[in-house]
């Protein structure tokens, strides 16, 4: 099931996402070689040879960083250029650099991206030139325009790393009477009691942990964990911590038009401060309206509890 707190999401990063895992060891950029220029955080310039790239996954590192390496089932925030290269022609598919929304990387990359990036340090620009047997294979991605036997360069800067098991610390404070009721151990799904009787008719956003980070603003990357239960029916519907086979963190986008996520994420999480764990109790209105979420069980008439761990936001000036 998709993650039901999602409305709509980048397309590419989203096909990317999906491709699988493994590939081949990659060897140092060489003839035709793509160069980049520019400074780690700023948007990259980069040539691309009017030649036919090579069958062989090539990377390179070319801004070296001191912060934590990647590990294979973390995810990690970053800025990202993504050109493809056809024959002796290429473009720019997609650019967070001239957006200014970077991006979480989560979940199971293409086989030659996660070769490019796992080990790799925060504060790295890692450039990836990736074939078609390191990237979408010989069906390509019709919904992204890519062929069978296109080969994609991607220029990255990594920006923060997050385990998959990443939450936030501090004393949780109790929901309050008529309220559900929350539960956790460190590092572990949280658990949400609902009470008896009916729901509040409007949205309510209650801090059980306050963070002492920037508050979350309209157009800000935000990186969360969260658990969803239907109020009707007690039961947890989605949950980062449950995604793949470890868990992994969540990132959106808040604040957009068209939105990213449910209304009653944008209305209850801006303004609220990183390391802060967020009681959102949400009416239909502020979730799937009357046609509900058939997929996830979901009535047009059902209300919704998430419990959100805001661990990160990022925008256009975050360097890491």
């Amino acid at each position: 099931m998709r993650r039901i707190a999602v409305i709509s999401a980048l397309p590419l990063l989203a096909a990317v996402a999906v491709a699988g895992c493994g590939g081949s060891s990659p060897s140092a950029a060489s003839s035709p070689s793509v160069t980049v220029t520019g400074s780690f955080g700023k948007n990259p310039v980069v040539k691309i040879p009017a030649a036919k790239a090579s069958a062989k996954l090539k990377v390179a590192t070319l801004v070296h960083g001191g912060g934590q390496a990647l590990g294979k089932t973390d995810a990690f925030v970053g800025n990202y250029a993504i050109y493809l290269w056809s024959g002796t022609s290429h473009r720019l598919l997609q650019s967070t650099f001239q957006t200014g929304s970077p991006t979480l990387f989560a979940g199971s990359l293409l086989p030659g991206l996660e070769t490019a990036l796992v080990g790799q340090k925060m504060g790295s620009r890692v450039l990836a030139v990736i074939p078609p047997a390191e990237g979408f294979g010989s069906r390509g991605d019709a919904s992204a325009g890519i062929k069978g036997t296109d080969t994609l360069v991607f220029v990255v800067d990594m920006l923060k790393d997050f385990a998959a098991t990443a939450d936030v610390p501090g004393h949780q404070v109790s929901a309050g009477h008529r309220l559900p009721a929350v539960s956790s151990t460190f590092g572990s799904v949280p658990t949400i009691k609902i009470p008896k009787g009916n729901p509040p008719a409007k949205l309510v956003s209650k801090v059980l942990i306050k963070g002492t980070g920037p508050a979350v603003a309209a157009g800000d990357t935000v990186v969360v964990q969260y658990t969803g239960v239907n109020w009707r029916t007690g039961q947890v519907f989605d949950a980062s911590w449950r995604h793949g086979t470890s868990g992994q963190p969540y990132g959106f986008t808040i604040g957009t038009s068209p939105s990213q996520v449910i209304v009653g994420w944008d209305k209850g999480l801006v303004g609220q401060t990183v390391g802060s764990r967020v009681l959102l109790v949400i009416p239909p209105a502020d979730g799937y309206g009357k046609t509900g979420s058939p997929q996830a069980g979901i009535k047009g008439t059902d209300d919704l509890v998430f419990v959100v761990d805001i661990l990160g936001t990022f925008n256009a000036h975050s360097t890491g």
